[in-house]
């Protein structure tokens, strides 16, 4: 499975045409025949198929820049900008998620295709002058070798992390929601699926090294870096529970939040979702986790730094109105302990067209009040016009 699943349906559109195509050209080719043979006019000359037109960026497909790849490409699926300047395609469906926004993913395919080394240097006279255009027409521009992640890359990729990660025979995982360390036996890959600008997400099975009925689904989260598929994060989506001697998975969410990107295109909606903001949310936690896995948060009460461990994030999400900006909770806990929760608030804002987080607050820090943990607030928000994002 190549990397956005939507491919698959424009490739069996695709087949489905060429087929059509020989089939016609097929019963057309004995009446053409009978046509030649009762006439003594000479057989004309078929015109030249059209060659694909030359593109920007040597031919690599645009939206594969903008999503930070290059892909070459024979440019036959194309689109030419209100300038004339001509920008190629790998796949249907990559022309059509980057038309949702042009300007900006010619903006950012510019930016990956420079910062990769590879365009070619116009900027001084010799390099324009006829003189020099000899040589440099003799030695192409060299691109390195493209990747082009499928199934089986995010196969591999999980059994890499699963066996990096396994001791005396058992998978050993971090579960922060009972914060604790499962070892696990791997069974299967479930399914994966994929979404340019979002990664690959392959659901796994795992049952208990000391009891193969009690099973969890895990969610493994990669994004392509170069050649390779950096891991994001892990996380439970089903959880065992014990129903009289057997054992059943419950759902921890409805539907896992961090696979929701991959059910629409980037842009699909024309208002922001709360997955939107979630995902952005996901996107920074494990972007900015230090080496222990725990996210450093400043307390700007205390002015502490805080390094705390993720747990999950509070729905709904919600939106002031007038600020424009969106805003959801999150539990984290202090690394060691069992019950020192800390609410904290991610704010996220769209000044740029793309969701970012700008702002991390401590909201509740926990308090111990007669022997138990309590999370105690340190601000509200009253008289702010806030609403509800589904």
């Amino acid at each position: 499975m190549k990397y956005d699943i939507l491919d698959r349906g424009f490739a069996l559109v695709a087949r489905a045409t060429a087929v059509v195509a020989t089939l016609c050209f097929a019963a057309a080719a004995p009446v053409m025949a009978a046509d030649q043979s009762s006439t003594n006019t000479q057989a004309m000359t078929p015109a030249p198929t059209a060659s694909p037109p030359k593109g920007e960026f040597d031919n690599s497909c645009t939206f594969g820049l903008a999503t930070g790849q290059v892909v070459k490409t024979d440019c036959s699926i194309n689109w030419t900008a209100p300038d004339g300047k001509v920008y190629c395609f790998s796949r249907e469906s990559s022309k059509q998620a980057f038309l949702k926004n042009p300007t900006e993913n010619i903006q950012k395919a510019r930016e990956f295709f420079v910062a990769q080394g590879l365009a070619k240097d116009t900027a001084s006279p010799a390099a324009s002058s006829p003189a020099a255009a000899a040589p440099a027409a003799a030695t192409p521009a060299v691109i390195g070798p493209t990747k082009d992640f499928t199934e089986d890359d995010v196969n591999a990729a999980v059994k890499r992390v699963v066996d990096e990660r396994t001791k005396d025979g058992a998978f050993v995982f971090r579960d922060p929601k009972i914060n604790a360390d499962l070892n696990l036996i791997f069974e299967q890959v479930k399914s994966v699926r994929g979404m340019a600008g979002y990664g690959w997400f392959a659901n796994t099975i795992f049952h208990d090294k000391d009891e193969a009925k009690k099973q969890y689904a895990i969610d493994f989260w990669f994004k392509p870096e170069g050649q390779e598929l950096k891991l994001m994060d892990i996380r439970v989506q089903k959880g065992p529970k014990q129903e009289g001697d057997n054992w059943t998975m419950i759902t921890r969410m409805p539907v896992a939040w961090w696979w929701l990107p991959v059910q629409e295109h980037p842009g699909s909606t024309e208002v922001t979702r709360a997955w939107h903001v979630m995902s952005a949310i996901h996107n920074y936690i494990a972007t900015h986790k230090d080496k222990d896995g725990n996210l450093e948060i400043k307390d700007d009460k205390t002015g502490e730094n805080l390094p705390l461990e993720f747990v999950e994030i509070h729905q709904p999400v919600r939106h002031l109105k007038k600020e424009g900006e969106y805003f959801a909770c999150t539990d984290f806990r202090k690394p060691g302990s069992q019950d020192e929760y800390y609410d904290i608030d991610f704010w996220v804002n769209q000044k740029t067209g793309k969701l970012e987080v700008d702002n991390v607050k401590v909201h509740k820090v926990p308090v111990q009040q007669d022997g138990v943990w309590t999370q105690v607030p340190r601000y509200n928000f009253e008289g702010m016009d806030i609403e509800e994002t589904n």
